[in-house]
């Protein structure tokens, strides 16, 4: 089976969803690097061969089941049309660090101070690629600058934050965030000779 095919696979989708639910809950009482794959495919009621067949271990399991919180801050931070508030976040990204603290430690596991781990590396990607997508269409200077700047400012400041070395509320950090990555849009890109 490709794994194309085993992607469109619903019941392999719902062996994932069974498998990333049993992470969550399984972190929920301990940290990650507790958790264990015999405990885990336990809680999920599925062997440990069928786990290998989905992950290689449990890093990979782990930022599946984070890749939500990646989307959900690409999407945040995108959910603006029109001249944005350049004071006041959106209430997406609003939402979206609100909605962080209670699987913080799972995310502090996976990202690095400076944004850098696992779950960093996938959230710079994707915002980058989402990021130059929008400069390039909307014609912007420097799209390939600006994109690795917003996604590595915003990668940075979120793990950072997490790990306790930028201080803030999730609303006072979402906002700091916002009027960051709307300097860095807004900087002026032309000739500098």
């Amino acid at each position: 089976m490709t794994s194309a095919s085993r992607a469109a696979d619903p019941r392999a989708e719902r062996t994932r969803a069974k498998l990333r639910r049993a992470l969550l809950d399984e972190c929920a009482r301990r940290p990650l690097a507790e958790v264990g794959v015999t405990a885990l495919v336990r809680t999920a009621g599925v062997g440990r061969a069928t786990f290998y067949l989905h992950y290689a271990d449990l890093e990979a399991l782990a930022v599946d089941a984070c890749a939500d919180v990646v989307r959900d801050a690409v999407d945040a931070l995108h959910a603006w049309r029109g001249r944005p508030d350049p004071r006041t976040a959106p209430a997406a990204l609003l939402a979206f660090f609100t909605g962080l603290p209670p699987h913080a430690p799972l995310y502090r596991a996976l990202l690095s101070p400076g944004g850098g781990g696992p779950l960093g590396r996938v959230l710079h990607r994707d915002l980058r690629a989402r990021s130059l997508a929008e400069r390039e269409l909307a014609g912007a200077p420097e799209a390939p600058l600006v994109a690795s700047a917003v996604a590595g400012a915003f990668a940075g400041v979120l793990a950072d934050w997490l790990h306790g070395l930028v201080a803030g509320t999730p609303e006072e950090i979402a906002h700091k965030v916002w009027r960051l990555l709307v300097a860095l849009h807004a900087a002026p890109w032309g000739d500098t000779r």
